[in-house]
């Protein structure tokens, strides 16, 4: 499907995603699909969670052992395929990389969006974070329902 639609399928998405059990605390989650040549999520990990290999092309592998889910690979990685995931409660936290303006505002309701662009569910802005370092790549921390753990991927202004 993901040659087809540019959409990756539930398996292929939950196949990129810890045990439930490991989401207690927040780890990454790396949709990265294809083999391609990439590395700063790899390079930027300061705590080496993120192996690449001696091949540039190959994908990234996390150690969710490893992970503290900071979210610093979030805003390096130049496709945008970085999250970090959490659950806490009966809401799943996300950290995920923005780059439209304008940025959101903390403690706003915006449109939560799956990976076919549809709105799925309210996502509250939890934090935004813009330092220096990001290059103009928004952290936003956003909370939705755990039931859209798998199927969340953004967010999307409700007033667009």
């Amino acid at each position: 499907m993901l040659d087809k639609t540019g959409v990756a399928t539930p398996e292929q998405v939950k196949s990129r995603f810890p045990q439930p059990e490991q989401l207690l605390k927040p780890k990454a989650i790396i949709e990265c699909y294809e083999d391609i040549p990439c590395n700063p999520c790899s390079t930027s990990c300061p705590f080496h969670a993120i192996e690449i290999g001696d091949d540039i092309n190959n994908q990234p592998q996390l150690n969710v052992d490893l992970c503290t889910g900071c979210g610093i690979c979030v805003t390096s990685c130049p496709g945008l395929a970085i999250m970090t995931a959490e659950i806490r409660n009966n809401l799943a936290i996300f950290k995920i990389p923005y780059e439209f303006l304008p940025y959101p505002e903390p403690n706003s309701i915006w449109n939560g969006v799956n990976r076919d662009g549809k709105v799925i569910c309210d996502a509250n802005i939890v934090k935004v974070l813009l330092t220096n370092k990001q290059d103009k790549t928004v952290l936003v921390t956003v909370s939705v329902d755990k039931k859209y753990l798998y199927d969340f991927v953004t967010v999307r202004n409700k007033n667009e």
